[in-house]
C-alpha cells in the first residue's frame, strides 16, 4: 500500500513540475514579447535629428577630433625634442 502512495506523490510532483515549466515558458514568452513592444514604444518617442543637424554635428565632432589629435602630436614632438636635448 505504501508503494501506491509513493507513485501517486511522484505523479503529483511530476505534474506540478510540468505545470511550473509550462508557466515559466509562457512567462518568458510574454516577457520577450513585452520587451519588444516596449522597445518599439520607446523608439517612437525619440526625437531624431534632421539631416542638417546630423551633418553639422558630425563635422563639429570630426574637427574636434582632428584638433585634439594635432595638439597631442605637437606635444609629443615637443617632448621628444626636449628628451633628445637632455639625453
Amino acid at each position: 500500500m505504501n508503494g501506491g502512495k509513493t507513485v501517486t506523490n511522484t505523479n503529483k510532483e511530476a505534474l506540478k513540475s510540468k505545470k511550473a515549466e509550462e508557466g515559466e515558458a509562457k512567462k518568458n514568452q510574454q516577457t520577450t514579447t513585452g520587451f519588444f513592444e516596449e522597445t518599439k514604444q520607446e523608439l517612437a518617442k525619440v526625437v531624431w535629428p534632421s539631416r542638417q543637424q546630423l551633418v553639422s554635428e558630425s563635422v563639429a565632432v570630426l574637427l574636434m577630433v582632428t584638433l585634439v589629435a594635432t595638439l597631442i602630436y605637437i606635444v609629443d614632438q615637443l617632448f621628444g625634442w626636449m628628451a633628445g636635448k637632455v639625453f
